[in-house]
């Protein structure tokens, strides 16, 4: 029985251990649907003209309005509404404010569950321009951002956090899973290549306003801003529905130059370096001079336009003093020093006022607003207003497409009411703008990079860390695939099929840190071809990772012969294990006990029913004492649903016995689901706490999602 409890061990470890890709019957994924036309909020085609638009009375959205209530005019020519919706981006119409009960610990708090294409949900970039932020108001960003993160992100909410200074990987960070959020929160700074310095205003008489200073000392940075802004808006167009950009800056100013430190408001502009901000030197000297600041401003409005998504700009200069402060110092005669004082104050009130313009024009001319004069920055107020929208059409004529911009004005008939919706558009069908047809590599990427899976293929995916002695550290996945969706071809009396499996690792910029490209080859006899058809397939896939970190995994899937497209993927945590701390890899769930009673049947399942054992394992990383001995460990494993705990398993000791690897601990536990659990997306929370010092040590906690059907 000792040996065939080892070889149990073994086969387990063959599992938690890299190795090959193989295929084999499967659970089938779940369902997911495609999508078609209704994505497209803003359409701009030969035969429809569509836009958005909010309508709010006290601060209130406003619902119950019918077409009759709507007019709509182009150029001030008013047009016949020919299709007229209301679209409901919240969960029954009104979202639920989260409560976290101030005595629950954050790891006890599961993750929300997936987003799906179709579900009802709110997609946000909450755009960061370090770029445009002075490091004073860094600081009160990243405090706004935890609140909102803590008190106002809804399990239907698709959210990324993305820094204009940084790489931008845009669509890949959009997650509705709060630990990510609080990475990318994390990892805020001051850039010092930001067009404002370390304070809003350098206090006068100050080592930085040294009557020197000049965008020379921080690089001219409103082009890359302006650049960031159009590729974060052009991944967001490859999202459905209606999208919302936040972006919070110091600094937008709609005229060609900066007014910084030395800001004469006699003049009306800044010197910078010995010449004028807005001369052909200062252009030359900070890059590209073709387009002004209000040129690049049109074109990230008019891209918004296109992809569908409403900008809110914040002022984070929030309620700023621009009067004289303690931190200022004056020196010289009085009627110099008063002379200086008056200036000053108009010159910081002024320069207020100019910094805010740019972003008060790209919120007018998308449907949105901007938030100004305030310290909390009224995230809650942008969520709001993001909870639902009208759609309404009308058919273009002949002289729409000339290439210009026309003007669009939406009125609401009753009183007391107001709408916003799209400044215009310029006169370009969406049939001529995406003349371009996408590679096959370029779907394959969007595939990947994009927080829903690709449909073609019904792809899901359980990705979990491991650590092998020679190759390291591992993301392994288990790939299932409906072989319905794939192309086979009888052969020499088998059933063959030819995949591509393209796997990446995304970092918490967005960047790919890793990717491994596969092909499979499948040769199936009739009988595994019928039970595939039935059941699905299963492969896994390694991917290296070299450090440790929080990391978006995302696999591909492209069946060769169609060029369909299938993708999916899981947030993985990858420990540093060089520092000999304790550590949990992933969880694999399993539908039963094998063959031989110790190891795990089917593992990598994912859908489950009620009133079945759901059975698991993990390795434990660095469990033993220094001396050898494992030490006296229990876990615990609780059920999760919608962020509330619903059930508990007895807390149970972990085995010592038949250990293969001290170092390299495989646990294995099983845990009844209650039959009166309600079909659902739902977490296992396992938790190992150490026996003799369980009050001394941090628990080690590891999370898996499932569906009960």
């Amino acid at each position: 029985m000792k040996l065939k409890a080892l070889l149990a061990l073994l086969v387990l470890f063959c599992i938690l251990l890299p190795g090959l890709a193989q295929t084999k019957p499967a659970a089938p994924p779940p369902p997911q649907q495609t999508s078609d036309d209704k994505d497209d909020v803003v359409r701009i085609t030969t035969n429809l003209v569509q836009v958005d638009a909010v309508v709010t009375k006290d601060g209130q959205h406003v619902r119950d309005l019918t077409v009759n209530d709507f007019e709509i005019y182009e150029d001030g020519k008013r047009q016949e509404i020919t299709s007229f919706a209301y679209v409901s981006n919240v969960p029954g119409m009104t979202p639920q404010p989260v409560a976290v009960p101030a005595k629950r610990k954050s790891k006890d708090i599961a993750p929300a569950a997936p987003l799906r294409r179709d579900d009802p949900h709110r997609t946000i970039a909450l755009v960061v321009d370090d770029l445009g932020l002075s490091a004073e108001s860094m600081g009160h960003v990243v405090k706004q951002l935890r609140k909102f993160i803590a008190e106002q992100l809804q399990p239907n909410d698709l959210v990324a956090i993305i820094r204009t200074g940084g790489e931008v990987g845009a669509l890949q960070q959009f997650t509705n899973d709060p630990r990510v959020l609080n990475r990318a929160v994390d990892k805020l700074r001051w850039n010092a290549r930001s067009r404002v310095g370390l304070y809003i205003f350098p206090p006068v008489g100050s080592l930085i306003d040294d009557g020197t200073l000049s965008r020379s000392t921080f690089s001219y940075s409103f082009s890359p801003t302006m650049t960031a802004l159009r590729f974060i808006i052009e991944a967001m167009g490859e999202l459905p529905g209606r999208k919302s950009l936040v972006i919070m800056s110091d600094d937008l100013p709609v005229e060609s130059q900066e007014f910084g430190p030395n800001f004469d408001s006699r003049m009306g502009r800044s010197t910078v370096g010995g010449f004028n901000a807005d001369s052909p030197a200062a252009n030359s000297a900070f890059g590209d001079s073709s387009l002004s600041n209000a040129g690049l401003l049109q074109k990230v409005a008019e891209k918004a336009i296109r992809s569908s998504v409403v900008i809110y700009s914040v002022d984070t200069q929030g309620l700023v003093i621009t009067g004289i402060t303690a931190a200022d110092s004056f020196h010289g005669d009085p009627r110099t020093v008063g002379a200086r004082m008056n200036d000053l104050l108009s010159s910081r009130s002024r320069l207020a006022l100019i910094r805010r313009e740019g972003g008060d024009l790209l919120a007018r001319q998308t449907g949105g607003f901007q938030v100004r004069n305030s310290n909390d920055f009224q995230l809650k107020r942008v969520l709001e207003d993001q909870s639902g929208y009208y759609v309404l059409g009308y058919r273009p004529t002949d002289e729409t497409f000339n290439k210009r911009f026309h003007h669009i004005k939406a009125k609401v008939k009753r009183s007391g009411m107001t709408l916003r919706t799209r400044f215009g558009f310029l006169g370009v069908s969406e049939e001529e703008a995406k003349k371009t047809q996408r590679s096959v590599v370029d779907m394959t990427n969007l595939a990947l990079a994009s927080p829903f899976g690709a449909q073609e293929i019904n792809v899901d995916v359980t990705s979990f860390f491991i650590s092998d002695k020679t190759a390291g550290s591992i993301v392994r996945s288990f790939v299932y695939i409906d072989a319905k969706d794939v192309t086979f071809t009888p052969a020499e009396g088998r059933q063959q099929a030819a995949i591509d499996l393209h796997g990446a690792i995304f970092g918490d910029n967005g960047i790919i840190v890793e990717q491994v490209r596969r092909g499979a080859s499948l040769s199936l006899s009739e009988s595994d071809y019928q039970h595939a058809m039935r059941s699905g397939m299963q492969l896994f896939f390694d991917i290296p990772v070299k450090r440790a970190g929080a990391y978006q995994v995302r696999i591909a899937a492209r069946d060769k012969p169609s060029s369909r497209i299938g993708s999916a993927g899981q947030f993985v945590t990858v420990p540093d294990l060089t520092k000999k701390k304790f550590a949990v890899s992933g969880i694999i769930l399993g539908t039963g006990k094998d063959s031989t009673g110790q190891g795990l049947a089917g593992p990598g399942a994912r859908r489950f029913t009620s009133n079945t054992d759901l059975y698991f394992a993990y390795m434990l990383y660095n469990a033993a004492y220094e001396s050898g001995g494992l030490r006296n460990l229990l876990v615990q494993a609780k059920l999760f649903r919608d962020g509330k705990h619903v059930y508990s398993g007895p807390e149970t000791p972990i085995s010592s016995a038949n250990q293969v690897d001290p170092g390299r601990v495989v646990a294995t536990g099983m845990l009844h689901l209650p039959a009166d659990l309600e079909p659902g997306n739902y977490y296992l929370q396992v938790v190992i706490t150490e026996e003799l010092a369980k009050n001394k040590t941090t628990p080690l906690i590891q999370w898996v999602d499932f569906d009960i059907e």
